[in-house]
């Protein structure tokens, strides 16, 4: 029985004396009720009855939602803005001892600080500069919770709420805009298709005209070649024709030459260019008196041959 008894005491006194802190935590330790030490993650041994554990403080980035605050803008609306923190503690001891509690300190903070930064700025300032109110909110707040061994990472709004009676007139301005946008859009879109059938009209009349004049030109100089090919062919069926009537005179020239012709031949052949003029039915032919004597004299020589 005093066995069992005395296990239990050990037990109780392994259990007071053997601290295992678990990671992203620390143990701030206190001795007779004074700051001690601070145990890390892993196995920590403190005194029983002499150390004791003052607070556990988790070293993780935490968030905390400030509740819905009813602020007054510069050009007294009331609004309503929702808020939410993120924070991580960089020195427990400074947590635990400087401020009774942490959370509490940065949500008054915040709220005095919302209200301060809002007051000063319009509604439609409010909607369209949450980037700066978040930044203006995170600098305040970091700089009144460093000595608290906080810091402040980052401040969003999550949600701004106006009166329903402004909420209407927003949605109605948005609702007018948007038909106002939507008027302009079509207008321009119609714009933009005139100008792009306007041009497509040119550009085509551009092209008509330019392939008409193509055409007119193609057409012109191929009349042009034509009438020079046809000319030319002319020509040259003339030179042609001209040279073989110089070539029929020389050789007509050159027969007659070799022939040695005298005036009796001459004659002779007079009269049988004669006999052809004459054959025509309607063809007259006047002989003139020296040619009467050339055929007087033709017929005398015939004669003559004759008797001989």
């Amino acid at each position: 029985m005093e066995l069992i008894f005395v296990l239990v005491i050990v037990a109780v006194i392994a259990l007071l004396t053997i601290k295992v802190v678990k990671q992203s935590e620390v143990y701030v330790i206190e001795r007779f009720g004074k700051y001690y030490q601070t145990a890390q993650p892993g196995l920590n041994f403190i005194i029983p009855f002499v150390d004791k554990v003052r607070a556990i403080v988790s070293m993780k980035q935490q968030t905390m939602d400030i509740p819905p605050q009813g602020v007054i803008t510069k050009d007294n609306v009331t609004i309503t803005i929702d808020t939410v923190v993120f924070y991580q503690i960089i020195d427990p001891v400074k947590a635990v001892y400087e401020i009774e509690s942490l959370q509490k300190g940065i949500g008054y903070i915040a709220i005095t600080t919302i209200r301060d930064i809002v007051g000063r700025t319009d509604l439609d300032s409010t909607f369209s500069s949450r980037d700066t109110i978040n930044t203006q909110l995170r600098q305040v707040l970091d700089d009144a919770t460093d000595r608290w061994g906080c810091k402040v990472d980052r401040v969003e709004i999550k949600d701004i709420k106006p009166p329903i009676d402004i909420r209407d007139a927003m949605e109605k301005q948005m609702n007018a805009e948007r038909t106002k946008r939507a008027a302009i859009l079509e207008a321009e879109g119609i714009r933009q298709y005139d100008i792009t059938i306007a041009e497509g009209k040119k550009a085509s009349a551009i092209l008509e005209a330019e392939a008409d004049r193509e055409s007119s030109i193609r057409r012109a100089q191929g009349s042009r070649e034509s009438k020079i090919l046809e000319a030319e062919g002319t020509a040259d069926a003339i030179k042609k024709v001209a040279d073989a009537k110089a070539r029929e005179v020389e050789l007509v020239y050159t027969s007659i030459m070799n022939a040695k012709p005298d005036d009796r031949l001459v004659s002779i052949k007079a009269l049988e260019a004669l006999e052809k003029i004459s054959m025509g039915p309607a063809n007259k032919v006047f002989i003139p008196f020296d040619t009467t004597k050339a055929l007087g004299s033709l017929g005398v020589a015939s004669d003559m041959l004759k008797f001989k």
